[in-house]
């Protein structure tokens, strides 16, 4: 009889733990305000409170969102790291639902296409990227020439679309205009910086780079590795990002080889790979012995023929090793010293999960050398060339550019010199 109690007791307990558990993995009706307790992740309270743990997305997204009204509740910035304390908004199962719900990002090129060795491409990856891990429906649009751009971007708005993203700083004006008239969606532009008064509907996010300090780094490298203290640049079109590749680069030779002499032009041109070779050639014959290119294919049209007659290059905004010379594959590539690179890739990936987590920050988004969103790129087949104490001096130069010991000289927003802050020819001193 006792056994028989007892069994029964069991059974009793074991249903009711049964019931309990179901009861918490129900989805909630209704918002739940909670703090978070030591040992709690976002998955168990997404099982608790919605049902599934893969929901936890929707805690981040109504937290954030409500972060923007309210300081109180947390703002999410690493869904793995939650803190004992912190105020979460927890949606009901509806919400969750609508939250989760497939969003649309979509990508418009400037004149080039999403292969091309240059920015356009690093743009379309970071949206893939980001596409991927957030679940998210993606498409580009490939710009043929400049006048395509608004009607570009009116395809993606006018199919819906949740995030656009546009690529350089010739789209500027198209990408604001184009918030103004769009308010609920959010757009992020590559190389192209805004005030505050410029984005009044707080849906756009400019993505710049100081490409001052990448250039700087490689014109340091081109300075410690000329032989005829004559060195080039065929440069794109003269707008703001360029011209901080250009000057940055010009002070970075004189900072460590102090009698060199820079040679460059400007070409008003992203996509002539003709003239970026004609260019680097006429410099070649005034005696440059390293050549950079810092235009697009044009420039990197530059530094192909360059290489190809032995001259060392460099490359730009991504590392050319695997583009411009096809991983090794292409004649050249041995004369690849480096490429001065802006992780466009990372700044738009930043900018897609941000709109998705709710954590979109209007105004102008910066990638320094400060939190590694620029600087150079391998060595690859010229590592044994480069000097053991050159590489030592290029990684304190990085180091002294990332915590603001040591100037470029240039205008991180209009590329223009600032005479008072170029570091002195030759100064540079381990």
């Amino acid at each position: 009889m006792r056994k028989r109690i007892a069994l029964n007791l069991f059974v009793v307990l074991a249903l009711l733990a049964v019931s309990v558990s179901f009861a918490a993995a129900a989805p909630s009706a209704q918002e739940n305000i909670y703090t978070v307790q030591k040992a709690d992740n976002l998955w168990r309270l997404a099982e608790k409170y919605l049902g599934k743990g893969y929901y936890y997305p929707a805690i981040v997204m109504a937290t954030n969102m409500k972060h923007q009204e309210d300081a109180t509740f947390a703002l999410i910035r690493t869904p793995s790291l939650i803190l004992p304390g912190w105020k979460l908004l927890i949606p009901t199962a509806e919400e969750a639902e609508k939250l989760l719900a497939q969003r649309q990002v979509g990508l418009v090129t400037d004149v080039g296409k999403v292969d091309d060795g240059t920015f356009n491409q690093y743009a379309y990856e970071g949206m893939m990227r980001a596409a991927k891990e957030f679940n998210l429906k993606s498409a580009f649009i490939e710009t043929l020439q400049p006048t395509d751009y608004e009607k570009n971007v009116e395809q993606f708005a006018n199919e819906g679309y949740d995030i656009i993203i546009t690529v350089g700083f010739m789209m500027g004006e198209t990408t604001q205009k184009m918030a103004a008239k769009y308010p609920n969606i959010k757009f992020a532009i590559v190389d192209y910086s805004y005030s505050p008064d410029q984005v009044p509907n707080n849906n756009i996010m400019g993505l710049t780079f100081r490409e001052d300090q990448s250039g700087f780094l490689a014109g340091a490298l081109a300075g410690f590795m000329t032989k005829s203290k004559v060195v080039g640049i065929v440069a794109g079109m003269e707008i703001p990002p360029v011209k901080k590749f250009r000057n940055g680069y010009e002070h970075g030779v004189k900072y460590v080889c102090g009698d060199c002499r820079v040679v460059g032009v400007y070409i008003d041109s992203f996509t002539d790979p003709a003239r970026g070779k004609a260019a680097a050639e006429s410099q070649i014959a005034e005696g440059a012995d390293v050549i950079f290119g810092a235009g697009g294919p044009t420039g990197s049209g530059g530094i192909l023929g360059a290489a190809q007659q032995g001259v060392w290059v460099i490359g730009v905004d991504q590392d050319e090793y695997y583009t411009t010379f096809k991983g090794g594959a292409q004649t050249g590539a041995d004369k690849l010293l480096s490429s001065a690179m802006k992780r466009v890739d990372v700044a738009v990936y930043t900018a897609v999960r941000d709109a998705v987590w709710g954590t979109f920050k209007a105004g102008t988004a910066v990638f320094d050398a400060a939190n590694n969103g620029v600087g150079l790129a391998p060595f690859h087949e010229t590592e044994d060339d480069v000097p053991a104490n050159v590489k030592a001096a290029l990684e304190k130069i990085f180091k002294m550019l990332a915590d603001g010991t040591l100037k470029t000289g240039v205008d991180p927003v209009t590329g223009d010199v600032i005479p008072a802050e170029v570091p002195a020819p030759g100064s540079f001193s381990m």
